[in-house]
């Protein structure tokens, strides 16, 4: 979680180093400035930008209580990645995916994703075959973002496929797979079943 953590922080202040020094200081204020010059003003955004982040978060002006920023980033970007997720992986390794099927995963991981963070505990309650709502700190009950997402992602996919296979049949335009790709060595499968049952473990200790 912390590598997770200190990579997507990385990968935020880099973004916004690059987007400021580039496209507005060197865009508008100082066209003839030196590689040198935008490092370091690409470091000096960083710094602001950081205090800005904890000013936010100090007195929690942003609304996010006490799960924190990460958990509120994650939570709330998970309303988009299970329908892109599954329109990457349809449109890469199955060639009957079409536009209309993408389109309509895009529609549907969005409204399924609001479906199971903001009415489902209402709906179905609390305790389901599916999922297992628990406690907030605003005295009501919600579902663990990581299950919202998976079950988005999992209506995604069927919606997609049934619209695929429901639609006209079109001439496959996808990348060419070749099982040279994805062979795996003894080794490298015998590292994936380790890391799969860990990672089974800790969710079921931790359900």
């Amino acid at each position: 979680l912390t590598a997770a953590i200190v990579a997507s922080l990385a990968g935020k202040s880099n973004s916004i180093s690059t987007i400021f020094t580039l496209d507005i200081y060197k865009k508008y204020f100082n066209k003839d400035a030196s590689e040198t010059k935008m490092v370091w003003m690409g470091r000096f955004v960083i710094v602001i930008a950081m205090i800005l982040a904890i000013a936010f978060t100090w007195n929690d002006l942003l609304g996010i209580g006490g799960s924190g920023g990460y958990t509120f980033i994650q939570k709330y970007t998970g309303y988009i990645s299970p329908g892109v997720f599954s329109c990457f992986i349809l449109g890469m390794f199955w060639k009957r995916t079409t536009g209309a099927a993408a389109l309509a995963g895009i529609i549907t991981g969005f409204v399924m994703s609001i479906f199971f963070g903001q009415f489902a505990v209402k709906v179905l309650g609390t305790e389901t075959l599916l999922y297992t709502a628990f406690p907030n700190g605003a005295g009501g009950y919600e579902i663990p973002f990581l299950v919202c997402m998976g079950w988005s992602f999992v209506t995604t996919i069927i919606v997609m496929v049934v619209i695929s296979l429901a639609g006209p049949k079109i001439n496959a335009k996808a990348i060419s797979l070749y099982p040279d790709m994805f062979r795996i060595r003894p080794s490298s499968i015998a590292l994936i079943a380790a890391i799969l049952l860990m990672l089974s473990a800790l969710y079921i200790r931790f359900w």
